[in-house]
């Protein structure tokens, strides 16, 4: 929390005054990732910055209270404000939960903060790229969603620019929201799927990233149901096409100047992939623990069916379904984009919590740093053509393959708990059960048109 004095308060509050805010919502998200929080007039700014909004932490999912305990505050994060493009009269800004004084540790936006903490005890900062990709959706009568543009009918539709052109209302207002809020786009297009398209915006510190990532889907969802049409990052809307990813892409940097601590000559790197050993000691933390963080970077039952190798698609899915790493090889589950310096997560995907999975992963890094872990050598060819023996031969294991088998193997990391701590590592064990539970015991259309007239 950072104290502000009553001046500094007063000359907050009419500068945003004089932007035309009337009101503040101070938002937090629960163990799913979902915004909650209170909106205050702008009069209240000082009690709000003090904490004077409480919540009763048992009325939200993830936050370990019974309906005894004392209520949790909420302290805004006035460096991180923004006047609502669609409504100028309410400014946004990401909200830290606190419990009788002190910083609450199940909420996830602490969670990351105390990793970040750790991390500068080592010396380095985390900046933080999320590739935002989502679909623009038509929901039909009947409840099901459908592709809002009648030529956006290609197999292969990826970069299809007749159809970008066709929902360019949409993306123009997404892009130029973007750019307004300084973060900096440099690229957007129709991505792999009917209906999908991909917004890539400049990195930022993990902790700005995650706020950015959340106010996008926001402000996504908005602009769409203007138009009435819905956007949604949902891991998989459709069995057959590929889904949404939010692949992480990470580097370390040095505190003191700024450097990027895995950036180097691919001359000067033996495997030639332009890495420090202290961005491959990195990936090493993640391998070691790749099978417990799938279920924070997709955390859902939905996000089992985009990890697939083919399913029902006519080709590849560009999914990850293997705990392993390469270079600009999409088959790997950690890629090393061409020219190094970072490196990519891309089983994370559009459900994902922001802040728990970068807390997750980059705890497992910092761990590969501190330990010296080799992740072995670069796969560099189709993972996804490799049979049985050959996997073996190289020690590449699945990720699960499950929403149930992500959470036993999260349950048996002890990773999890140093990260999370005991009550919120219990809390999404019991959270992600319990939808694995609700999901099987549910009987689907699938189901009922499959064996209905079989038995």
């Amino acid at each position: 929390m950072t104290a502000y004095s009553d001046a500094e308060l007063k000359d907050l509050q009419s500068a945003l005054e004089a932007k035309g805010i009337r009101y503040l919502m101070g938002a937090y998200v629960d163990i799913h990732g979902v915004q909650k929080g209170k909106v205050v007039p702008i009069g209240h700014l000082k009690h709000m910055a003090h904490g004077s909004e409480r919540y009763t932490g048992y009325a939200l999912d993830g936050l370990g209270q019974a309906p005894s305990d004392d209520e949790i505050t909420s302290v805004p994060d006035f460096g991180h404000i923004i006047q609502l493009p669609w409504e100028p009269k309410v400014a946004w800004m990401p909200a830290d939960n606190e419990f009788q004084g002190a910083p609450y540790p199940l909420a996830p936006r602490n969670v990351l903060k105390r990793v970040l903490e750790e991390a500068a005890g080592m010396g380095f900062g985390f900046n933080l790229g999320i590739e935002a990709e989502i679909f623009l959706l038509k929901k039909e009568a009947d409840g099901s969603l459908s592709v809002p543009t009648e030529n956006d009918t290609l197999t292969k539709p990826c970069y299809d620019l007749r159809s970008f052109m066709d929902n360019f209302g949409w993306l123009d207002q997404m892009a130029g929201t973007i750019d307004a809020l300084g973060w900096d786009l440099y690229s957007f297009d129709h991505e792999d799927a009917n209906g999908q398209f991909e917004f890539d915006f400049r990195f930022a510190d993990a902790l700005t990233m995650a706020d950015r990532f959340t106010f996008f889907r926001m402000m996504a969802k908005h602009y769409a149901e203007e138009r009435g049409l819905i956007a949604t990052t949902m891991p998989k809307p459709f069995a057959d096409k590929t889904g949404n990813g939010a692949h992480f892409n990470m580097s370390l940097f040095d505190l003191a100047t700024g450097a990027n601590a895995f950036e180097c000559d691919p001359a000067d790197d033996p495997r030639g992939l332009g890495l420090t050993e202290t961005g491959y000691h990195f990936i090493g933390g993640i391998l070691k623990h790749g099978r417990a963080l799938c279920a924070t970077f997709a955390p859902t039952v939905n996000s089992y069916k985009r990890l697939v190798r083919r399913g029902a698609m006519a080709g590849f899915s560009w999914a990850p379904v293997f705990n392993s790493y390469g270079s600009n090889n999409r088959t790997n589950s950690v890629r090393i984009p061409q020219g190094g310096g970072r490196c990519e997560s891309r089983n994370a995907d559009g459900a994902v919590n922001p802040y728990l999975a970068a807390a997750m992963v980059l705890a497992a890094g910092l761990e590969g740093v501190r330990e010296k872990i080799d992740p072995g050598s670069p796969n560099e060819d189709n993972l996804y053509e490799l049979n049985d023996a050959q996997r073996a031969a190289r020690g590449i294991e699945f990720l699960p393959q499950t929403l149930l088998e992500a959470v036993e193997a999260f349950d048996a990391d002890p990773l999890t708990a140093k990260v999370l701590g005991e009550e919120l590592k219990a809390e999404f064990i019991r959270y992600k059960t319990a939808e694995w539970n609700e999901y099987h015991l549910s009987v689907s259309a699938w189901e009922t048109a499959r064996y209905s007239h079989m038995f």
